[in-house]
């Protein structure tokens, strides 16, 4: 069973507010299983997108999982907005958290290449 989309989301800012970065959710979606899509703010303005990795990236053993994707790297903000705005008109219950941090280590899962 996968962990609900509003506990993952809480967990998450604790652990960014935790590492002394900043964190806050932008658009609240389904409490249950909404898809969530995190933007990282650098501090040069650029900003990189972490979507949902598709089902083909997991394993057997991770059904239950939430696994990302870095769909955007260190691109342009305008660029990233966009990319939500046309994920929103697809899926109006997804979350989207914002993260001022450097770096994430591994607060986010990633789906692994290859």
């Amino acid at each position: 069973m996968r962990l609900r989309a509003d506990i993952f989301v809480s967990a998450l800012l604790r652990r960014v507010f935790a590492s002394g970065d900043f964190a806050a959710v932008e658009k609240k979606g389904a409490e249950e299983a909404g898809a969530i899509f995190i933007r990282q703010h650098f501090r040069d303005g650029l900003e990189t997108l972490y979507a949902p990795a598709p089902q083909t990236a997991f394993d057997e053993g991770q059904a239950g999982d939430r696994l990302f994707e870095v769909r955007l790297s260190r691109s342009d903000p305008e660029a990233v907005r966009a990319m939500l705005e046309r994920e929103r008109k697809f899926d109006p219950d997804l979350w989207i958290v914002e993260l001022e941090a450097e770096e994430l280590g591994d607060m986010i899962p990633l789906a692994r290449d290859g």
